[in-house]
């Protein structure tokens, strides 16, 4: 629970700020001393306080006794932050990584997801909210942000005030609300690499007080950043169209009903993954990468990936499609607020692969097409005005169905890659040439909960709010592999089948998984002054079990293993002490926060040693701990000059995981025994430990230090008969390095690295913007991904970030 950490909307607070109340559907808060939606920093504009909805109140943000960083719908627009992964430039302690939309994580302080590819049967612990909506698809997040109002990012346990259950914090995205006065908006911009994003919104009445609409639509393209010598194409590329409606009902002057809908559509020449470096594992020589790409002819296009060139030889595609209607109704009771929030959400998923990550034809089909259907109901109440006890109880419903229909193929290079070449079934093409597993996969998910946050004004200064949540939670799993030769024969557990199964194996198994838990937290707020406010909390949370829907590790005979079908409850116990202050006439904002998390049970991605397995499956760690202190700082010298400077210190670690996978450099050998114990690291034809105890080892995906910072220096001017203000800015952001790996390997650590963006415009007043940007200003190349071919053979392929990027956009407000 992070204090602010860039408040990019502005924030000199008025002396008399708004009492806080419940948020409504269309909170107007013009009416209030909010602060226009700035460009950067905590104390850019003046004139008011930054009103969020985080306790699903509405309340000034440095007030709540939560770790909350608010990003403006303006600095969205300036700085390109435009979807989820953009923001961890801004944010220290949120992270997102993404090989594909599916295969995403976001995660707050190393927290949320199992790092590695996406598991349908559990949870994220990082809950996306969009207009008070839970979206159960992380795939959302790689969209565009759509005619956004602000984002507020939540850390921590947040299951007393959310509908879904989120143990490692929210991202709650507030749209712009339909209008009664009549506006427009447009935003155009072009960049290299053929780069286009077009934006565009427009509101008004339909009946004058009583109905108003808006509707907006974005478009982003561009070339891909990777090139493929064998096709001819660029890869990575971006195709993006989003559209969204909203209507505005005031029924009464106290029921308004908003009706919202959405639907958006990628469709990119993505996502790929090449060559990194290889790294010595324990198998022997001749099945290292090097010995089993020389038998066969073939070197990559380049050994330097920054040359961003690949010849992979499947067909890339990363198709989505995500939409959906809700409901949310306010019924203004005197006392208090009752909210409806009914929605329906859809996600299509069309993918292809290449999963060796190479030119070979070793598997040649890599796609696991699905689509996913989820209804939910929210219903709560809140208290009205500054009573001694305020409240917030609601109940809510939550059921999704994914049918995912998975298709594997292995090619004619497959044999002699996978299978020991010395072997008969390695000499010869034919044994997997062909090999076809077609996964029929379902999934049913049911949650439902009962949760409450009280707040009790012991004094004018001290507050004390309890909440509690009892949750239930069901899992359904359907999971079938058919598995057959190329000449069509039907894979069975016939000894003869033996090299087959080893790469593709026949598994069918229904996981089922249901729990009741009760979770909890507490907090006490206490106003030190008017500028400083100090908060401590305590919370017990749970995540729920999962089931394993991306197949099962084999055993010794490759079968597969049943007790691995379900993961337990993740059981979280988190401490946080908060400080937000503001000084120098409240010129400056200084706010810190330290924590620390521990979590038995922890749910980990894992990958095994076997040659065809692609995908990771579940279990669980003994205990995971993670730990650190954050600040946020912003500063307002003068009228013109404002500087922002975050940082965070997190130290994630397992505490106790004593049977996790072990790194490539100490796997692929032969099973150690007694009589021949596990070889040192990187041994060629070693002995290979059956797991490793990486106790003490960090998690995967956290840098230890991590920060963001900023300027912008701005001067009144005039163009062309306008006034207003030319401005330069620069945002730049560094993290340490971290492990890509599950189990941390050398070979797959990311070294830090740090990002400049600049940008430089003129700003009319209440009318256009034009500036110019400049990103990853210097050209530092640098990994977001690390991962490893399947089967220990040394490759370590990953995903480079992106290249410098610059470009103009233009905006009009009308």
């Amino acid at each position: 629970m992070l204090t602010l950490a860039i408040l990019l909307a502005g924030q000199i607070a008025a002396p008399d700020t708004p009492a806080p109340a419940p948020v409504g559907a269309q909170v107007e808060v013009e009416g209030q001393a909010q602060a226009p939606a700035g460009r950067l920093g905590t104390a850019q504009q003046g004139g008011g306080d930054i009103v969020v909805t985080a306790r699903r109140r509405a309340e000034t943000v440095q007030s709540v006794p939560i770790a909350i960083s608010v990003i403006g719908g303006t600095a969205i627009a300036e700085t390109g932050a435009y979807n989820v992964a953009r923001i961890t430039q801004l944010q220290p302690t949120l992270q997102f990584y993404s090989t594909n939309p599916r295969n995403s994580a976001a995660n707050i302080r190393g927290l949320g997801a199992p790092f590695g590819l996406t598991n349908d049967g559990i949870e994220q612990g990082v809950g996306i909210y969009v207009d008070q909506v839970y979206y159960s698809r992380i795939a959302s997040a790689t969209f565009d942000f759509t005619d956004t109002e602000r984002i507020e990012i939540l850390r921590g346990p947040q299951g007393t005030l959310y509908g879904k259950n989120t143990t490692a914090g929210a991202i709650n995205i507030t749209t712009r609300a339909p209008s009664f006065t009549p506006e427009a908006r447009v935003e155009l911009s072009a960049g290299n690499y053929d780069f286009f994003q077009g934006k565009a919104s427009v509101s008004g009445p339909l009946v004058p007080d009583r109905v108003a609409v808006r509707l907006s639509t974005s478009v982003t393209t561009r070339r891909g950043t990777v090139y493929n010598v064998r096709t001819g194409e660029h890869l990575n590329s971006q195709d993006n169209v989003g559209l969204r409606g909203q209507m505005l009902f005031k029924a009464t002057p106290g029921l308004d009903l908003t009706l919202y809908a959405d639907y958006n559509r990628q469709n990119p020449d993505c996502c790929v993954q090449y060559y990194v470096r290889t790294g010595a594992t324990q198998r022997p020589l001749n099945r290292q990468y090097a010995a089993l790409a020389a038998a066969q002819g073939y070197a990559v296009p380049s050994t330097n990936a920054f040359d961003r060139v690949t010849d992979v030889d499947t067909a890339l595609r990363a198709k989505q499609e995500l939409g959906g209607v809700s409901l949310v109704g306010n019924l203004d009771l005197g006392a208090a607020t009752l909210t409806s929030v009914t929605a329906w959400r859809f996600w299509h998923w069309d993918p292809s692969n290449d999963r060796d990550f190479i030119g070979l034809p070793i598997t040649t089909v890599s796609a696991n097409p699905s689509q996913q259907s989820q209804f939910s109901q929210e219903l709560r109440i809140g208290s009205n005005g500054d009573h001694a006890l305020d409240y917030v109880l609601g109940a809510f419903y939550f059921y999704q169905t994914i049918d995912t229909q998975g298709l594997q193929v292995q090619g004619p290079a497959a044999s002699a890659f996978l299978l020991n070449p010395t072997s008969a079934g390695g000499r010869n093409p034919a044994t997997l040439n062909g090999l076809t597993a077609r996964n029929t996969i379902g999934f049913t998910n049911t949650s439902a909960a009962l949760f409450g946050k009280l707040t009790w004004h012991v004094t004018d200064a001290l507050q004390i709010a309890p909440g509690l949540r009892l949750n239930y939670d069901e899992k359904k799993g359907d999971y079938v592999s058919v598995v057959t030769t190329g000449a069509g024969e039907l894979v069975t557990s016939a000894a003869r089948f033996n090299d087959q199964r080893g790469v593709l194996a026949p598994q069918s198994y229904q996981p089922r998984f249901d729990n009741w838990n009760l979770s909890g937290d507490i907090t006490a707020a206490y106003t030190v002054t008017p500028d400083i406010h100090a908060y401590a909390t305590y919370a017990r949370s749970y995540k729920s079990g999962g089931i394993n829907l991306s197949g099962l590790p084999l055993d010794l005979g490759n079968n597969p293993i049943l007790e691995a079908a379900t993961v337990k409850p993740e059981k979280v116990n988190h401490y946080e002490l908060g400080l937000k202050t503001q000084f120098l006439d409240r010129r400056a904002t200084v706010n810190l926060a330290a924590f620390r998390t521990d979590i038995g049970d922890y749910q980990a991605t894992v990958t095994n040693g076997q040659l065809g397995v692609l995908r990771g499956y579940l279990a669980n760690a003994g205990k995971v701990r993670t730990q650190g202190v954050e600040f946020d700082s912003a500063f307002r010298p003068n009228e013109r000059l404002n500087v922002y400077f975050n940082g965070a210190y997190t130290d994630a670690k397992y505490v106790k995981f004593v049977d996790a996978p072990c790194p490539p450099e100490l796997s692929g050998g032969t099973a150690a025994t007694a009589a021949n114990p596990a070889s040192p690291a990187g041994t060629i034809g070693g002995f290979s430990p059956a797991n490793c105890d990486i106790s003490g080892q960090r998690l995967p995906g956290v840098s230890k230090w991590a920060f963001s910072y900023g300027a912008e220096y701005d001067l009144p001017g005039q163009v062309g008969g306008l006034d207003g203000q030319f401005y330069v800015g620069y945002d730049g952001s560094y993290r340490s390095t971290f492990s890509s790996n599950p189990s941390r390997s050398l070979y797959t650590d990311i070294k830090g690295y740090g990002l400049s963006n600049f940008r430089a415009g003129f700003k009319a007043t209440d009318s256009w913007n034009v500036f110019g940007w400049l990103r990853n200003a210097f050209d530092r190349d640098y990994y977001e991904v690390l991962a490893l071919q399947s089967g220990s053979t040394g490759l370590v392929v990953g995903q480079p970030g992106d290249p410098r990027t610059y470009g103009v956009t233009v905006s009009r407000s009308f």
